[in-house]
């Protein structure tokens, strides 16, 4: 389908972007290429657009679309009736909302039976139209002589009351008046949220709700949202309103024209209008745009803390013990080899008594021994502590790091059917220990198996509207997995199917294709997957990599369609490919300019230099362990004015939850996330952040921790990106920008689609 010239021109200027940048996106995106294909490898013909901006340009087109679509419907139903003027057609075409596209076809929306219907059935529809005019006249006389035996109208009185209910209809259905009374209840309307009667104790969690009033254009995301669920428990009743005095002057300034009879007739229909039909309605809408916009940040906060969680440092490819802990049930143990396959489960219970802790130990050293495990990995659930300080008790070699990995969807995973096909003999305790053993090697890849919104980083998830943060997410899972690159003799079908171009029926069948005919040799031996076509391995092949392939190249980020070039330039040099690789100082020889074609300018050139220096590198910082403070297991052992290491588990608009080794995060309230003034706690923390906190206040039969950062360093200055499992900000230069410019993403891509609101 060819772009819309009258889009591409408007998203344009609505983006600050030439024309030729979003055409050549739009024509990308139209053949089937995806956002980070298009960032990565057609710089020359987006003019170096990133992927927030290929998102937003691919996000508005699909919009500008939809408002098509919907002006083609309306026009439609509008010819059917017979109905449609030049006048109206010109409105409608004009609109650049939904809103008003909506607001202009209101009046001729079919509607089911209503009071103006059946006083139109009366016959006193030249009644409404003679008092609308407000001129001077006697509007009893004139009321009296629609009185009909035939018709229903008794009197007078109930011929005007028929007459008001056109008029309100009309009021009603008249655009500019539904967009004053909506700019009226945006600005100035109030949510006003009380508890329904008999709830006080069951609503205890809604408290802060009981009596509670707050300007609609300032709620933020979680307290709209709180209200909302209050609501649908049916704890809270709320309203969503403006001062009704106002509207109502608003409404009658618009329409009441002097001070006769007629005129008052006008003002009564006003009122009616305003209680009965605008009220409802505009309250609808606020609610319904409110609810839009705290959806949207709610969304746009789980979308940075699951990139920043799935960017998490990778341990890498070692032999891991995981342990899943529990007190009576036992902990489940499971080894790992460097590829993450299982080599052995069992089940030790060293919290039931002396002898059954000595018989763990000494399974757990042998196990060490036995498969040189150079990890023990311990899910940061029920038991965690305790089980830490007992395999710190057992003078495992010092090369052996001890790590808590937080183990948040690790039941959603083994309870799975991707956990299911992976490991059908197994039991879900054994699966979700490999999970947390896998989750500390690469968290990106393990984190793909699991929906989501079952990890863990979300405010407010359940509550928003799901299509759209599907939508986000997926583009958040599709960015970091193509920014890390994927291994495709080794990779899951779920981390697969993230990958440009591929999806899962492919993903399946690279499995498949691997499993029957060995690892891959070369990227192109990726063309014999049965249905990956030509177009599937251009998406693809750049962010798949080859570690041991025949040539180098395969295991760096350069695309195929790239390699004559490399080679042409090694070939230049008198060099091989490997060693342009290998050697600096031949790469510094190479004149770029020499290079440039119709199809490949300086700026993918200088992609590919770059890596070739460092071909497949890996974005994520490097790995760094961390310890909690020994002693301080439970709530109860936590005392106001401690100073403890932490690491940061979930960031939401009020504040960051830190996990502090006691089973229960604790909160540092936005207002002390640092002793700089905040507004977005993105810009002091990350999700795997190591930090030192303060506490604040300990309320033990609640569960609640207060915890301060003022005075930490670390939030004196913007935050470095995602830390490890429970690992803390690394020096990584390079790298480290690379994660903070990948975190950015969906601030950038909110504040783009924010210009076209």
């Amino acid at each position: 389908m060819e772009p819309n010239l009258d889009h591409l021109l408007k998203v344009a200027k609505e983006l600050s972007l030439t024309i030729k940048q979003v055409q050549a996106t739009a024509e990308l995106l139209e053949e089937g290429a995806t956002v980070p294909f298009i960032s990565r490898y057609r710089k020359e013909a987006t003019g170096s657009l990133d992927e927030v901006a290929v998102a937003a340009i691919r996000d508005r087109l699909e919009q500008l679309r939809e408002l098509d679509k919907r002006r083609e419907s309306i026009l439609k139903s509008i010819k059917e009736q017979e109905k449609l003027t030049p006048e109206l057609e010109a409105q409608l075409m004009a609109a650049e909302t939904m809103t008003a596209l909506e607001d202009i076809y209101l009046p001729y929306k079919p509607k089911r039976r209503t009071r103006a219907t059946i006083a139109r059935e009366k016959g006193l529809e030249p009644l409404a139209q003679r008092l609308f005019e407000q001129e001077s006249f006697d509007v009893a006389a004139e009321a009296a002589q629609f009185i009909s035996e035939e018709k229903e109208v008794k009197n007078e009185e109930e011929a005007l009351a028929g007459a008001r209910d056109i008029m309100a209809e009309w009021m009603n259905e008249n655009a500019e008046a539904r967009a004053t009374m909506r700019q009226l209840f945006e600005k100035k309307g109030v949510f006003k949220s009380r508890v329904m009667m008999g709830k006080e104790e069951e609503g205890q969690k809604y408290k802060d709700y009981f009596e509670w009033e707050e300007p609609i254009e300032k709620a933020p995301s979680h307290r709209i949202l709180a209200m909302r669920r209050g609501e649908t428990e049916m704890v809270l009743m709320l309203s969503a309103q403006p001062e009704e005095e106002e509207a109502l002057a608003k409404l009658e300034d618009m329409f009441v024209k002097g001070h006769n009879a007629a005129s008052e007739q006008v003002r009564q229909a006003a009122k009616d209008c305003y209680k009965r039909l605008l009220k409802l309605s505009m309250e609808t809408e606020v609610r319904l745009s409110s609810k839009k916009r705290a959806d949207e940040e709610a969304i746009r906060v789980f979308a940075d803390n699951l990139r920043q969680l799935l960017l998490t440092s990778p341990l890498g490819q070692k032999t891991v013990l995981a342990l899943d802990p529990g007190f009576r049930t036992g902990c489940k143990l499971v080894v790992l080899d460097k590829q993450g396959k299982l080599l052995h489960n069992d089940t030790i219970y060293p919290h039931t008594g002396q002898q059954k802790a000595n018989d763990a130990g000494q399974a757990v050293k042998y196990l060490v021994t036995r498969y040189e495990v150079e990890a023990v990995a311990i899910g940061n659930g029920t038991a965690s502590r305790e089980t830490e300080s007992f395999v710190r008790s057992l003078g495992l070699p010092a090369t052996v790091q001890v790590l808590m990995v937080n183990e948040s969807g690790a039941s959603i995973y083994s309870a799975s059917e991707v956990a299911r096909n992976e490991f059908p003999d197994q039991d879900i305790t054994v699966r979700g220990a490999v999970s947390i053993g896998r989750r500390l090697m690469d968290p990106l890849a393990e984190l793909v198996k699991i929906d989501p919104k079952s990890i863990g980083v979300g405010q407010y998830q359940h509550d928003v509207d799901q299509s759209a943060l599907k939508h986000s997410l997926d583009d958040v899972v599709m960015s970091c997995v193509n920014a890390v690159g994927v291994e495709v003799n080794t990779a899951s079908k779920q981390l697969l199917t993230y990958v440009s171009g591929l999806g899962p029926a492919l993903a399946q069948n690279i499995v498949e294709y691997r499993n029957q005919n060995g690892p891959f040799r070369t990227r192109t031996e990726l063309k014999k997957v049965p249905r990956l076509g030509d177009k599937a391995f251009e998406q693809a092949a750049g962010f798949l990599r080859l570690r041991d392939a025949e040539n180098p190249l395969d295991a760096s980020a350069v695309h195929p369609e790239s390699y004559p070039i490399v080679e042409q330039m090694a070939r230049d040099l008198g060099v091989t490919v490997k060693e342009l690789m290998q050697r600096e100082e031949l790469r510094k020889q190479i004149d770029l300019k020499k290079y440039v074609t119709e199809a490949v300018g300086l700026p993918t050139l200088q992609d590919i230099v770059s890596e070739l220096a460092k071909p497949g590198r890996d974005p994520r910082q490097t790995f760094e362990a961390f310890n909690f403070t020994e002693g301080v297991n439970e709530i109860k052992d936590l005392r106001e004015g401690m100073k403890l290491p932490g690491i940061v588990t979930n960031i939401t608009a009020f504040g960051a939850f830190v996990d502090v080794g006691v089973h229960q995060d604790g909160l540092v309230h936005v207002s002390h996330l640092s002793d700089r003034f905040v507004t977005n706690p993105h810009d002091v923390v990350k999700v795997g952040q190591k930090v030192e906190v303060t506490v604040m206040e300990v309320d033990v039969p609640r569960k609640r921790i207060s915890l301060s950062m003022k005075g930490d360093p670390a939030a004196a200055r913007p935050a470095a990106g995602s830390g490890n499992a429970k690992g803390g900000a690394s020096k990584g230069g390079a790298k480290k920008e690379k994660v903070e410019e990948l975190s950015d993403f969906q601030a950038k891509l909110a504040m783009l689609k924010g210009k076209f609101k």
